[in-house]
């Protein structure tokens, strides 16, 4: 190795060292304890996507149940019954291509629960689904 590439890795280096050094940023409280209501459109089709006709609207309930795990961030997910007659409304083989659901974060009153929130979906009829976005609603609780 010659002498430039000798420098050049030692100033990678200790610019690395003083990367790690300076870390010393404060912690913020996480959002995902906060209590919060969304509104989302998920698109079950493309989710629904190879997969055979006796299997499609449980798996549809399964695909709702992990798209609000991730978003809301709890492992206890409680799917309304509304929401439930909406997916199998048109049977086995057919659910809806896409669905609108209400996420809402909630404390859980149950003390000897391992999870202290957790998360109710509902349904939420729309019209058509053109120009939907993810927003934040007031919760009515």
């Amino acid at each position: 190795m010659d002498l430039i590439t000798l420098s050049f890795f030692s100033n990678k280096l200790t610019r690395l060292i003083e990367m790690a050094k300076g870390k010393t940023e404060k912690r913020t409280k996480s959002a995902i304890n906060e209590v919060v209501t969304r509104e989302c459109t998920i698109h079950l089709n493309k989710r629904l996507h190879k997969v055979g006709f006796k299997k499609r609207s449980p798996r549809a309930v399964k695909i709702i149940r992990k798209f609000a795990e991730k978003e809301m961030g709890t492992k206890d997910v409680r799917i309304d019954t509304r929401l439930n007659k909406a997916i199998w409304s048109r049977g086995i083989r057919n659910p809806p291509f896409r669905i609108r659901v209400r996420l809402a974060r909630r404390r859980n009153d149950d003390e000897d629960s391992p999870n202290k929130l957790y998360t109710l979906v509902t349904y939420v009829p729309v019209e058509s689904f053109k120009e939907l976005q993810t927003e934040n609603v007031e919760s009515e609780d």
